[in-house]
């Protein structure tokens, strides 16, 4: 069917069977080879955010990964039950300093990205416009 969901928990070592899985499913969705590597990248930065950030690096806590295929898009959801702080960066990106991209890559390769704050979380939505489908 036009859906997944994956759970996880916040260890580096689940990131390649979710590579795969996104893989499979968004070409499925009819994504080309370099579309889905850009949405693969996304998930990939995405969910190694969540277990640096939201859940400051401890690899036992839980994540929820969902995708659905609509008519010309592919809509990605990642739910934590981490720290529940905004995502967005407190200050602009220095290309002279390591690390900062993660936000800049969701907005530049997704076509809409949204964060829902959660009582215990954050829920982050992607959406990807297939520009293969009319």
């Amino acid at each position: 069917s036009g859906r997944m969901r994956i759970r996880l928990l916040s260890h580096p070592a689940t990131l390649a069977p979710v590579h795969k899985a996104f893989e499979a499913f968004a070409e499925k969705a009819g994504f080309d080879s370099s579309d889905r590597g850009e949405i693969i990248l996304v998930v990939n930065e995405a969910l190694a955010n969540v277990m640096r950030h939201a859940y400051s690096g401890a690899t036992d806590k839980p994540i929820e990964v969902s995708a659905e295929e609509t008519a010309d898009a592919i809509r990605i959801e990642i739910r934590d039950w981490g720290n529940g702080r905004s995502p967005e960066p407190r200050h602009k990106h220095d290309p002279e300093k390591p690390g900062g991209l993660g936000m800049v890559c969701l907005k530049q390769f997704m076509t809409q990205v949204t964060y829902q704050p959660e009582p215990d979380g954050m829920t982050l939505t992607l959406i990807r416009n297939n520009r293969e489908k009319p």
